[in-house]
């Protein structure tokens, strides 16, 4: 089973961030990474916002570190799991911008990235970026279509409804050669757009009833990965639950799952990463890694 770690610290969620993590920096991110990495789990995340609005802050959550900065420095202290942006926003940036930037820690990661992208609700940081909201769907299918033909080529080319260039150099790029793109969202135009234009979908809100209806109404291509949350588990002071979520997720068509784990401390979620690894090794020995 592929488990992918939902880091503490870079996002707090009200009512969902526990103290700790308030107090934490990077060195208690570090060796949470470190612990993640040797234990075997597939990725670590980081998500974006650039500046949330006071009011939707007490409902989102306020602090969200910079995935390009985070995920690079977590890059440099680790080795084989994988960093994903879990989700960068689409309609803040020109697809170039994100191939050379993200195609850059691409090559410094030795090629662990996974691009989340997701379209954007926020209207107001929208506006603050100066960026185009009410077509944002439609912009945003078209910048996943540049991303594919601009992530892993030196002299992309790519001609689309709102995106379009040619004769320009992008080095670095991607050293993959097909970077995982996941899609973020909870609508079925999401699942539409991850099943057509990406290699995954991560969505967000909805139970495992609705997910199952989703999925039963658009089968996805093989090879898709359906990455679905765990939310908080508690290995270390109840395994069987754990047991339980893990084994609903997969059976729900998970191929990949999200967990955020129970802690008081950075030294306890690293102990609490030693006992899922166990679980998974244990009771999942059988689920196919892919």
């Amino acid at each position: 089973m592929r488990i992918g770690i939902n880091t503490p610290v870079v996002t707090r969620f009200p009512g969902s961030h526990r103290p700790w993590e308030s107090e934490a920096g990077i060195g208690e991110l570090a060796r949470i990474a470190v612990a993640a990495d040797r234990a075997g789990f597939h990725h670590l995340t980081c998500s974006e916002h650039v500046a949330v609005p006071a009011p939707v802050a007490e409902v989102r959550g306020g602090t969200y570190w910079d995935p390009l900065a985070t995920l690079g420095f977590l890059a440099a202290r680790t080795q084989r799991i994988r960093l994903a942006t879990q989700v960068l926003v689409l309609g803040y940036h020109h697809p170039l911008e994100i191939a050379k930037r993200y195609g850059t820690l691409d090559v410094v990661s030795g090629g662990r990235l996974i691009l989340g992208l997701g379209v954007g609700s926020l209207r107001e940081e929208f506006e603050l970026l100066g960026a185009p909201f009410d077509d944002r769907g439609a912009r945003a299918d078209d910048a996943v279509r540049a991303l594919r033909a601009a992530l892993s080529e030196r002299q992309p080319r790519y001609h689309g409804p709102y995106y379009e260039f040619s004769d320009m150099i992008v080095e670095p790029h991607a050293v993959q050669p097909r970077v995982p793109l996941w899609i973020g969202g909870r609508t079925p135009r999401s699942l539409r757009r991850a099943c057509e234009l990406a290699d995954g979908w991560v969505p967000f809100g909805l139970d495992l009833d609705q997910l199952g209806t989703m999925l039963s109404r658009r089968p996805v291509p093989e090879g898709f990965d359906v990455v679905l949350s765990a939310g908080n588990v508690d290995p270390l002071g109840d395994a069987d639950g754990t047991r339980t979520v893990l084994d609903r997720l997969v059976r729900a068509g998970a191929t990949i799952v999200g967990v955020g784990l129970e802690a008081t401390s950075a030294d306890h979620y690293c102990e609490q990463l030693g006992a899922l690894a166990e679980i998974r090794s244990r009771e999942f020995a059988d689920v196919e890694d892919g």
